[in-house]
């Protein structure tokens, strides 16, 4: 019985005392002396003197949402003031409600993949001419609510061209601007200082011309005055609202209409 207790005690008693012995040395040289103030075993981030990255120099689909082939920079924060760097095989950009002032010639050059591009919403007030010519195949171009006085040259592709609510005035936009336009459906001029209606493609759907300065038409605007058989069957709706025009002085300015224009009218 002797050796029973003795081995009892060698085995699993003096064990647990050295055992907990060590611990409650272990817990006293964690303590802190008095007036010293302990420091983290890690170190803490440097802060930034230099502050906030600007746009520019951001990577594009960081700065913006990149999704199979398609670029959204809507909104962004910190404030966007060009277009970005687009990946080459962007197709369609949204870059509304920024702050753009400018599109330069080289913000697309060498982004043939592009189908449609977005720009509404921003300060843009200069177009470089050739800031859209060499994309093949785009088709919509939106540059509505900007302070654009002018337009550039336009891609011959296009089928939806936008430019509502800016400044345009009728020398900044050529009378053959759109002519050429062979695939264009659907133009919108509204809200702007155009004095005059554009030469107008035979595609065209829809054309928007609402809350301008025109004054008079001719009856060669949209028909061919020399000739009572034409139809212009393709343009189905057409607005001239808002302006300083008469339309009961132009009697058959829209006679190969197959529908007449819509809206108000003096």
């Amino acid at each position: 019985m002797m050796q029973l207790r003795t081995l009892i005690f060698t085995y699993v008693i003096l064990p647990w005392i050295l055992s907990s012995a060590a611990k409650g040395e272990y817990m006293e040289a964690r303590k802190p002396k008095p007036g010293i103030v302990p420091y983290p075993d890690y170190e803490e981030p440097a802060t930034d003197p230099v502050g906030d990255p600007k746009a520019e120099e951001l990577p594009t689909c960081l700065l913006c949402v990149c999704l199979s082939g398609s670029v959204y920079c809507e909104e962004v924060s910190p404030e966007m003031s060009a277009v970005p760097a687009l990946p080459k095989e962007t197709a369609y950009l949204y870059a509304r409600f920024n702050k753009i002032t400018r599109i330069r010639n080289s913000d697309f050059a060498d982004m043939a993949p592009l189908r449609r591009i977005d720009l509404s919403g921003n300060l843009i007030s200069e177009i470089e001419d050739g800031a859209f010519s060499k994309l093949p195949d785009l088709e919509e171009l939106i540059l509505a609510e900007n302070k654009l006085t002018r337009l550039p040259i336009l891609p011959t592709k296009l089928v939806s061209f936008n430019a509502n609510f800016n400044k345009l005035k009728t020398q900044g936009v050529k009378a053959t601007a759109f002519k050429k336009l062979t695939r264009l459906a659907y133009l919108y001029l509204g809200n702007n200082e155009l004095t005059a209606v554009p030469q107008l493609p035979e595609s065209l759907n829809v054309v928007h011309l609402q809350n301008n300065k025109i004054s008079t038409i001719t009856d060669e605007t949209f028909c061919k005055g020399n000739t009572s058989y034409y139809i212009r069957t393709n343009m189905y709706q057409v607005r001239l609202d808002g302006n300083p025009i008469q339309l009961s002085k132009h009697p058959n300015s829209f006679i190969c209409l197959e529908t007449l224009p819509i809206g108000w009218y003096n």
